[in-house]
């Protein structure tokens, strides 16, 4: 089975960064893994377009976690594009609900009130999951021979998926925008480190991280001890 992985970078507002999303092509289709924020959604869809996504050959959208930064576009492809939309059950309240913050601990009122204007999540990008992932879930009905990991730390119901190749895409889990290293924000430190040593466990060549260029894992825990 020939599977490619193709990274769309898209910038966030005000100058905030960029985020990836991830298109998995595979011999019978597609399958994006997040969405970017809605403030870039002609980007988004002029990438998909590029590499040949479209209604019919789109198997799956799956939500790495339930940051407006990744889920932006999810309600929006789920119409236009007639796809199922999947994430684990413990961020379903973030998109449900339009907060971010619904399950994590106690954050900002400030942060709380503007994230959804700086990313751009609004009533119409609200949005129930048709599908719920979990540990070790695989995901060959999709096409696509690979498995997700329940990845816990940056948020309640973070997972990734590892392919059979040993790629990883890890969500927010980790990331690569000073060096690759455990993401800057985490909602529970222990918990992230918990999943980091999963990981360690684990036949990966690869990590695609949310923020940042890939990076092999080798360099990660060199890097990291």
């Amino acid at each position: 089975m020939t599977q490619e992985i193709i990274r769309i970078n898209l910038s966030l507002p005000y100058r905030m960064g960029s985020v990836n999303c991830y298109l998995l092509k595979t011999d019978t289709g597609c399958i994006l893994i997040d969405t970017g924020c809605s403030k870039r959604r002609a980007n988004l869809d002029e990438e998909l377009e590029s590499a040949g996504c479209e209604s019919g050959n789109l198997k799956l959208i799956i939500l790495t976690h339930g940051d407006f930064d990744h889920t932006g576009n999810a309600a929006y492809l789920r119409e236009k594009l007639e796809v199922k939309v999947a994430m684990h059950p413990d961020d379903s309240g973030m998109v449900e609900r339009g907060n971010m913050f619904w399950n994590r601990k106690k954050s900002n009122f400030l942060i709380r009130m503007i994230a959804p204007v700086l990313f751009g999540f609004g009533k119409s990008e609200r949005f129930k999951p048709d599908l719920y992932l979990d540990d070790g879930q695989s995901l060959s009905e999709y096409g696509l021979d690979a498995k997700v990991l329940y990845l816990p730390g940056h948020s309640r119901g973070s997972i990734g998926i590892l392919t059979a190749d040993g790629d990883l895409i890890c969500g927010d889990l980790l990331e690569n925008t000073d060096g690759p290293g455990l993401n800057s924000i985490m909602d529970d430190p222990a918990t992230a480190y918990v999943s980091i040593e999963k990981l360690k466990q684990l036949s990966i060549r690869t990590v695609y991280p949310g923020h940042g260029e890939p990076f092999l894992m080798e360099s990660f825990i060199k890097n990291n001890r």
